[in-house]
């Protein structure tokens, strides 16, 4: 079974950072060290980054005013040296092989806490980068040093309920896309909103909506509800339509500022003219989510977004729900995702494709996109 990124992050009790510690495989390739750099960020901070060949599998000690990132299957190169900022935390990083695993130490002027979980990002291959896993930190009292990890991978447990905040589009005077049949998307999204809602009750979260009956709302106003309410999670349920009727299946998007493709990029158009929103226009939004829209918060939400789009995905596929061809995981500037919180907008299928707008229609159908998408917010790991 694969896992995912996030389920590899996971944070500890007693003060150490459990990060892929996954089966150790004889034949798998290792991956090795391409630079190690740190830098100044706004508000303080201190950030590290070390580049590696392949996806980093990490655990992360602490000690009195040092800070040891353990990459596990990982070869060092002599000849990386760090590239050190000032003004850092930072005095000097040193690497140290340690059999398959390689020790990236890094000393510092002052003790450090646990690095918070929004604060670690695994960055995927850009450009001439490959993967970088990066750490932003301040000075603070330590927690202890790390010791073991375990390799179990499951959700941590929390006493206090996860807000869900499910978002059925459209609505009021704005119907959506409106199938062969006559079905109205807005209709046909409020139904499975209220399924949902249901379900996710049911299994012990706390649920919100951004509309319980047929009212317009703008996507700033959608977004700022899940805002408001505090949300760990941001779903927006919709059908889609497509020029070429032979056209189905179901897609899910993240937010990105550029689309991933021709087709993402029509439905980021056709999904933000519900309300005439600009997405590159921050003026739509309030100040504090402008503010956090514009540091280093957005690339936590983005991976946490990530994370559960393809969990999501993989939930539809399990459940035998067909997937539009192409990716199945696409991104696009969609206004409505544009908040502080990690969120999806779900595609449940085509309206515009006659067999898929019956299939749509039907209540056993809707169940089964229910019950998938309530698997994939139960398999979240809102922990890491």
């Amino acid at each position: 079974m694969k896992i995912s990124r996030r389920r590899l992050l996971q944070i500890s009790g007693v003060g150490f950072v459990i990060a892929g510690l996954l089966p150790r495989m004889a034949c798998a390739a290792r991956s090795s060290l391409k630079s190690m750099r740190t830098g100044v960020q706004p508000n303080g901070k201190t950030r590290i980054v070390i580049e590696t060949s392949g996806r980093p599998s990490y655990t992360l000690v602490y000690s009195p005013e040092k800070l040891t990132v353990r990459l596990s299957n990982t070869i060092g190169d002599t000849s990386v040296s760090a590239k050190l900022a000032s003004g850092t935390l930072v005095k000097n990083m040193t690497q140290t092989q340690v059999g398959d695993s390689l020790n990236i130490i890094a000393e510092l002027r002052k003790p450090i806490s646990e690095i918070p979980k929004n604060q670690i990002m695994v960055l995927e291959p850009n450009g001439d980068n490959d993967y970088r896993l990066v750490l932003d930190f301040v000075a603070g009292a330590t927690n202890g040093v790390a010791a073991a990890a375990s390799s179990s991978g499951g959700n941590e447990t929390s006493t206090r309920k996860r807000i869900i905040v499910l978002d059925p589009g459209h609505g009021g005077k704005d119907p959506g896309c409106i199938g062969r049949g006559g079905t109205k998307e807005k209709a046909f999204v409020l139904s499975v909103g209220r399924k949902l809602r249901s379900a996710l009750q049911n299994a012990g979260f706390a649920v919100y909506m951004t509309r319980a009956d047929d009212t317009y709302l703008k996507l700033a106003d959608r977004a700022a509800i899940a805002e408001k309410k505090k949300a760990d999670l941001f779903i927006s349920i919709h059908a889609n339509a497509n020029p070429s009727r032979s056209m189905k299946g179901f897609s899910i998007y993240t937010l990105s500022e550029k689309a991933s493709d021709e087709e993402a990029q029509k439905l980021a158009d056709a999904e933000n003219a519900a309300d005439k929103i600009d997405v590159s226009g921050f003026e739509s939004f309030s100040k504090d989510i402008r503010i956090a829209l514009s540091s280093l918060q957005q690339h936590a939400v983005a991976e946490m977004s990530e994370e559960y789009a393809n969990d999501c995905a993989r939930a539809f596929k399990r459940a035998g729900i067909e997937q539009q061809p192409g990716p199945a995981v696409r991104h696009a500037p969609l206004a409505v995702l544009r908040s502080t919180v990690p969120g999806a907008l779900i595609e449940c299928g085509h309206l515009s494709n006659s067999s898929e707008e019956k299939l749509l229609k039907s209540s056993a159908h809707q169940d089964k996109l229910v019950a998938a998408i309530v698997r994939s917010i139960k398999n979240y790991d809102f922990e890491a």
